[in-house]
């Protein structure tokens, strides 16, 4: 469609202009908000509220300095809450603005493509199917133009829309067919869709299983704090008959047992994986808990045409009905051939699709006389129908008229005017094409003579011309992409909209996993639900299918309990990436709603990205439970040597106090959010099957385990305390050996929880900078603690010799190194299965 050429748009100078006087096209909650938000999470968590009572009662009590320790140490654990928070947030946000959405507009005399927050009033905006509208406006031009309004109305049918009756158009609403330019008059919150509230950011996503598991049990556990401080203040008051004493005891095991580093972690962990997954392997992920479900995919259910294969068209066959002949262009030859014109003059004036700018290149090379620039569009129908058609109607300054459509050969034939005996011998090319691995489409001509253009092309007899051939190469990874899936336990379907026959020798070009039979469309939507959710068990090709057909297909899997994810590119994908549990949209081919609805989307197009992105999410679930597992077993060894001393009415009950806690949180929180966040992907992560969405993020034998190891830690905690405390040790140093023996503990969990199999001894060969920074930091801690005399005031710590030094690595060793033995003995019972 063509614009006046005195329309130019805005120039540079005009676009500052009105952004500056009616702002951007932006529906972001602004920064300042984004702060207090974040402010106010943090300061209602428990962690949070009991330290500042700590606080509170360190002060009221005249203990100055420990008031202050307790003051500085809110402002740091609320520093690095937020500093993480902010870290995750804006991770997010760099995802958000790549995987904004794109609109052409007119500036400067050229049709432009921006992001759509650039827009800014009065813009010209060029929309076309399949596009959102992005902004309020009216239409200055338009050609076919129809909308769907549900988003504002509730009303699901196409609105016809053009200068003259109903110029209004609105955010949000979806381009059915046609294309128009259209005048922007409000951007951003000034919208109809703004006004209203419909903001994308109001739609709260749903809470992954993973999410609401780890929600549950941090809760479950604030329960429990709760409890514990009652009653080890009930006790405590009982024997000492001090409350304040009690309390402050009360909040010491209220601390230690909340495993608030989880969801700190697990935020973390999704975040920065997604960036991860822009950064290194070209995928945007819309939203971080994304990541977790990659890990999870059972089932990927692949559109063939640029994702399977490399969606570079050849014109291969030209099939001339009129002389009943097969072309091979490649070898043959062509030369101003009616097949090849008409599919021409049925195709786009400016090509985008790689099919029909193959029909203009070979047109151009083929003709002798190219008539394209002596014809004018006057009218179009858009590509629509059951198969898909479009028709072209152009007319020449003599009045002769062309109208010229292409499409689905069953299309082009049930309109034809062709005997059922000649049907039949085109549907007999068009198999073998099809059986050749062809992308096969009909093309045909027709006349009219009323004055007024039919509502629908369909209305049009078509005069068959023949058919065209194309040739559309597999992708050079594709097969070891799916063998990567493949070993990975994930299940690939090809879903196609061409013939059985050409997907089945795709399939066989490409080693696809197949049960030789195909499902197409029809047979689908003719099947009930029971029967279609067996047959999706075993069959992976699927051809012929449309919108209806795949989202069932999609359905019957998930009803299944498949988690699937979905590749799509049209407009007609969007129903089916909104349903499935991973939409996936192609970045460079794909349209702007399949892009909006999709989950992630491959900016490269390339399938082999996502065997990355499901290792990726499931080395972030694997590296989160080694994370959740040193969580609990560090924490039980806390809460022990809290409450045992108490309970088992030890001499020495005060072995710590809440500035020991939160200063071993101080160390504990870094371990698991940034140094398991970084581990690298195990050996065998891709060779298993995929985790069940049901499963907990601990199993049973994992959460034992977790246990046992917190344990043996408090065992030689407590023993080494008990064995100094029986040799007549003042406080201080029993305190000391305590806490420098878990400190050391805390060191030698993290080193051997870094992998759930593997030795240490091969586990210290992982690639992970952070490891040896935090260990550093932990090392440098434990010095200036024994070695410094203000840390001796602070902590209530002595100096230890040599002798208590080794004694207490030995002990911190040993409750550790346990482990490996067990998984020497599971590695042996893996090699013998």
């Amino acid at each position: 469609m063509q614009i006046p050429e005195h329309i130019t748009g805005l120039n540079e100078n005009e676009v500052l202009e009105n952004r500056l006087a009616f702002g951007s096209n932006n529906m972001e909650v602004k920064e300042d908000r984004v702060f207090w938000n974040v402010l106010r999470e943090v300061v209602s968590e428990p962690m949070f509220i009991l330290l500042v009572a700590s606080c509170i009662i360190y002060f009221s009590l005249g203990q100055i300095k420990e008031g202050f320790i307790m003051l500085g140490s809110i402002l740091l654990v609320s520093g690095i809450s937020i500093y993480q928070e902010f870290r995750s947030r804006n991770a997010i946000l760099s995802l958000k603005k790549i995987s904004a959405p794109h609109v052409k507009v007119l500036r400067n005399g050229k049709l432009i493509s921006i992001q759509t927050e650039e827009i800014v009033v009065n813009d010209i905006v060029y929309v076309e199917e399949g596009d959102v509208v992005s902004a309020d406006g009216k239409i200055i031009f338009s050609n076919d133009f129809s909308l769907n309004e549900s988003i504002l109305t509730g009303e699901s049918f196409p609105v016809e829309k053009n200068k003259e009756s109903h110029p209004e158009v609105f955010r949000g609403t979806l381009v059915v067919s046609g294309s128009a330019y259209i005048a922007t008059e409000a951007v951003g919150l000034a919208t109809m869709f703004g006004k209203i509230g419909l903001s994308l950011q109001q739609v709260e996503v749903e809470k992954t299983p993973l999410q609401k598991q780890i929600k549950s049990f941090v809760q479950y556990m604030v329960w429990v704090g709760g409890i514990a401080f009652l009653v080890i203040v009930g006790v405590n008051y009982f024997k000492t008959s001090d409350l304040i004493q009690s309390i402050l005891q009360g909040l010491t095991l209220a601390m230690s047992i909340l495993p608030e580093e989880i969801p700190v972690a697990f935020s973390t962990f999704q975040a920065l994986g997604a960036f991860r997954l822009l950064r290194n392997n070209h995928i945007i992920v819309k939203q971080p808990q994304y990541v977790e479900t990659l890990g999870s995919a059972t089932v990927i259910c692949a559109d063939k045409t640029g994702t399977i294969t490399q969606n570079k068209m050849r014109l291969d066959f030209i099939f001339s009905f009129k002389n009943n002949q097969s072309i091979d262009v490649i070898n043959e030859g062509i030369k101003d051939n009616e097949v090849l014109t008409y599919g021409m003059w049925s195709s786009e004036i400016n090509p985008f699709d790689p099919m029909e700018i193959a029909i203009h290149e070979l047109y151009k090379k083929s003709t002798t006389q190219d008539e394209r620039h002596f014809f004018k569009q006057v009218h179009e129908y858009p590509l629509g129908g059951k198969p898909p058609m479009m028709t072209h109607i152009f007319s020449s300054p003599t009045n002769e008229m062309i109208i010229a459509m292409k499409g689905g050969p069953e299309a082009m034939l049930l309109q034809s005017i062709l005997p059922e005996s000649e049907k039949e011998l085109v549907r007999e090319q068009v198999h073998q094409y099809a059986a050749m691995g062809l992308r096969v489409l009909g093309v045909g001509k027709s006349k009219w003579s009323e004055n007024k253009w039919p509502e629908n092309q369909h209305e049009f007899p078509i005069e068959f011309l023949g058919l065209m051939a194309f040739q559309d190469p597999p992708k050079d990874n594709i097969t070891q992409t799916l063998q990567t899936f493949y070993k990975a336990g994930i299940d690939v379907k090809m879903i196609t909209g061409d013939y059985p026959e050409t997907a089945m020798a795709i399939a066989k070009q490409i080693s696809f996993a197949h049960d030789n039979e195909v499902l197409t469309g029809d047979e689908v939507l003719k099947m009930d639900m029971p029967t279609l959710r067996e047959k999706v068990k075993t069959i992976t090709l699927f051809a012929r299918m449309f919108p209806e057909a795949k989202l069932k297909v999609i359905q019957a899997l998930k009803e299944n309990g498949e988690v699937v994810a979905m590749t799509g590119d049209g407009v007609n994908d969007g129903p089916a990436l909104k349903a499935a549990h991973i939409g996936i949209a192609m970045g460079k081919r794909g349209s702007e709603l399949a892009k909006a609805t999709a989950a992630l989307i491959l900016t490269d197009d390339d399938l082999w990205n996502m065997t990355d992105a499901v290792a990726m999410g499931r080395k972030i679930y694997d590296n989160l439970k080694k994370a959740i597992q040193y969580i609990v077993s560090i924490h039980i060894p806390i809460f022990l040597i809290v409450a045992l001393p108490l309970f088992f009415k030890w001499d020495f009950t005060t072995i710590f106090t809440p500035i020991h806690v939160i200063f071993l949180e101080l160390i504990m929180g870094p371990t698991c959010s940034i140094v398991y966040e970084n581990e690298p992907i195990e050996p065998g992560t891709m060779l298993r099957k995929p985790l069940k969405t049901t499963a907990t993020f601990l199993s049973f034998r994992q959460l034992i385990m977790s246990i046992a190891q917190g344990l043996f830690i408090s065992a030689g905690c407590l023993g080494i305390g008990y064995y100094f405390m029986n040799t007549d040790a003042n406080n201080e140093l029993i305190r000391s050996v305590i806490f420098i023996t878990l400190l050391f503990s805390n060191i030698f969990l993290t080193l051997f929880n870094r992998s759930t199999t593997q030795s240490i001894i091969h586990t210290i060969r992982y690639k992970n900078r952070l490891v040896p920074i935090v260990l550093i930091i932990s090392l440098a801690f434990i010095f200036i603690v024994t070695k410094f005399p203000f840390a001796h005031s602070i902590f209530n710590l002595s100096d230890l010799n040599l002798n208590q030094w080794i004694l207490c690595i030995l002990v911190a060793f040993v409750s550790t190194s346990w482990v490996e033995i067990h998984r020497f003995f599971l590695r042996r019972r893996l090699r013998s299965r």
